[in-house]
């Protein structure tokens, strides 16, 4: 890495018109996802009686929302943010306001509340792929954008920590289904006022390029491979830190209270690693980078595997927690470098559902993993998961630079 003369500040992104009304639209759209989980949640074990019932139903809308979205995402990128994201986003506020009423009348079914979860999920708004596809589109300099995404990954993080702890406020004066009436408004509000952004408004759909299609065909695919892995492995080993501190925590016969102490230690150490990586004019390749971040995750998370106490553990999932915005960010970068324009959705949407159905899937297998096993040992198998993607995602990555650097090579993707 090297310093640059003309490095561009984070400050350089709200200088370009309306970039900053736009981002902060598609911040309060997105609060609403980091509301709605444990909202809803809430809202179905009290009103089932059933940690079981509010689990499944759980697991339903978040499988519904992450399988569909790169379909979702796909509907952006063909017909435009503001043709396809205000009927999502209406539909999906609707939705979340039906499953709010449903559970504020008496004797709320089970059942009905879950059709509405599920519905809902499969109606969620690709707002983070799209704000991402909107910086993607209007900041043409390398550099900026890697701040720009950077800036994206640690507000991303803040929303997601945030989101539970106004749950925690409105539940003090109001049922939980209150929380999910409120997530209904904000991802509404958010969204109109996301697509109504001089911006967003000058952001063509792919149906508008039909250079587009042919380019997306050749070049999408293969170049995708790296950075879902990585993003797929990241989300494994998340998946698995929350029950493997509560886990740690119970065997040393802590209170629940210092689980969000740790918890909240992962997501400062990836704000300040990805406010970091955003600041540094790095010499090599993201290619090349990925692989390394991968492997830094998955190395704390087994320094984790040896914390003696709750403190060290802290140090450790801090440390972590360093590599997971950097790593997120490097893969939707190269995601975004992979994809022509009016690809850009629906490329850094397959990141984000890999990192989403990692998440997923780290959470059950840990689940499974941890009645057996101690969680040192759990969180040894959880880096190594880490430390496998990057190995894998490194294979290649020297062929793929040679080609990008050939003359007459067609893997970089110009700028618009």
């Amino acid at each position: 890495m090297s310093a640059s003369s003309a490095r561009p500040s984070y400050a350089a992104l709200f200088r370009i018109p309306h970039a900053r009304r736009t981002f902060t639209a598609a911040l309060v759209g997105r609060l609403s996802y980091g509301v709605v989980s444990l909202a809803m949640m809430l809202t179905v074990a009290r009103e089932t009686g059933s940690y079981a019932v509010a689990g499944t139903v759980m697991a339903l809308f978040g499988a519904m929302s992450v399988v569909l979205s790169p379909v979702r995402a796909a509907l952006v990128d063909r017909y435009g943010p503001r043709r396809a994201l205000i009927p999502m986003a209406s539909l999906y506020a609707g939705l979340l306001a039906a499953f709010a009423a449903a559970a504020w009348l008496p004797g709320a079914s089970a059942a009905a509340l879950g059709a509405s979860a599920v519905a809902a999920g499969a109606c969620t708004p690709p707002l983070g792929p799209t704000m991402r596809a909107v910086w993607g589109e209007v900041v043409e300099d390398k550099l900026l954008l890697q701040r720009a995404y950077s800036l994206d990954g640690v507000a991303e993080e803040i929303l997601f920590v945030s989101g539970p702890l106004l749950v925690g406020v409105v539940v003090q004066f109001a049922p939980p289904a209150a929380g999910v009436a409120l997530s209904a408004v904000l991802v509404w509000a958010g969204t109109l006022a996301f697509v109504l952004s001089p911006v967003v408004a000058g952001v063509r759909p792919a149906a508008a390029k039909p250079a587009a299609r042919s380019a997306g065909r050749l070049r999408g695919g293969r170049a995708l491979v790296q950075p879902v892995v990585v993003a797929t492995g990241v989300g494994l080993s998340l998946g698995a830190v929350d029950l493997l501190v509560m886990a740690f925590a119970q065997q040393r016969h802590h209170g629940d209270d210092v689980v969000a102490w740790v918890l909240a230690a992962l997501s400062v150490g990836s704000a300040l690693g990805g406010l970091l990586n955003g600041a540094v004019n790095w010499r090599t390749s993201a290619r090349v980078r990925l692989p390394l971040q991968a492997g830094g995750l998955g190395l704390a998370l087994l320094a984790a595997g040896l914390a003696p106490g709750l403190g060290t553990l802290a140090v450790a999932v801090t440390c972590a927690g360093f590599f997971v915005a950097p790593a997120l960010t490097t893969s939707y970068l190269i995601a975004d470098e992979a994809a022509p324009p009016g690809y850009r959705t629906r490329a850094g949407a397959w990141v984000n559902t890999a990192v989403n159905a990692g998440n997923a899937g780290g959470a059950a297998g840990v689940g499974l993993l941890v009645g057996h096993l101690s969680p040192g040992l759990c969180f040894a198998v959880s880096g190594a998961v880490a430390i496998a993607a990057g190995l894998l995602s490194a294979r290649g990555v020297r062929g793929e630079t040679m080609r990008q650097e050939a003359p007459g090579s067609t893997a970089e993707t110009t700028r618009v």
